[in-house]
């Protein structure tokens, strides 16, 4: 019996072409991963400055005043004005000008009409200058000005009738000066006492 005859079946060239090519692009796929690239980081959100505060009017301390009250008004000045006032020793601010004194530091004096009963009131302080600004406005706001008390700017006077008392204001360099009394009818009547309580005080 003849051998038998076994035919090698041999691959077509196209299909080991093919086979290669796969290995060399699968092969392209085991190399380095590609390094990521970098991103820039979100903007940090921009932090509002800082609020500077707000600068505030500070008031001014008073400046403290002191005279000796027969100093402010000698013996002789209230003689002048009237011999029956002496000063009052129980004497206690009660009038709105001369308390208002009293809360600038300044010296406040009292005279009592041995017959009358009525009191004399005066105050003298040197407020700071935007205090004693607002002092001359408010007087000039509500009271009536008199040249007599001196000349402006030097001497800046008013004087106000209320409520059965007088009240004369009279503003001179640093000085503000307050003449209170039920006795003061009308501005002239408070000349002397104007005119004496400038001449005491010291040199503006």
């Amino acid at each position: 019996m003849p051998p038998s005859i076994r035919l090698h079946r041999t691959r077509p060239a196209g299909l080991a072409i093919i086979a290669a090519a796969s290995v060399v692009f699968l092969g392209g796929c085991t190399g380095e991963a590609p390094q990521p690239t970098a991103t820039a980081a979100p903007p940090a959100s921009e932090t509002p400055a800082a609020t500077e505060p707000v600068p505030t009017e500070t008031a001014e301390p008073p400046v403290p005043f002191a005279i000796e009250c027969d100093a402010l008004l000698t013996p002789q000045n209230v003689y002048d004005f009237n011999p029956n006032f002496g000063v009052d020793p129980e004497y206690a601010p009660s009038a709105a000008g001369v308390t208002g004194v009293v809360d600038e530091a300044g010296t406040a004096c009292g005279w009592l009409n041995q017959t009358s009963g009525e009191i004399i009131e005066v105050g003298v302080a040197t407020p700071p200058p935007s205090a004693l600004d607002a002092r001359k406005n408010a007087a000039a706001l509500a009271s009536k000005p008199v040249p007599t008390y001196g000349t402006p700017p030097d001497v800046e006077g008013y004087f106000l009738q209320s409520g059965g008392s007088g009240e004369a204001q009279v503003f001179h360099g640093p000085y503000w000066i307050v003449i209170d009394s039920p006795s003061l009818f009308e501005p002239g009547d408070a000349q002397l006492l104007v005119t004496a309580v400038l001449g005491n005080l010291p040199d503006a």
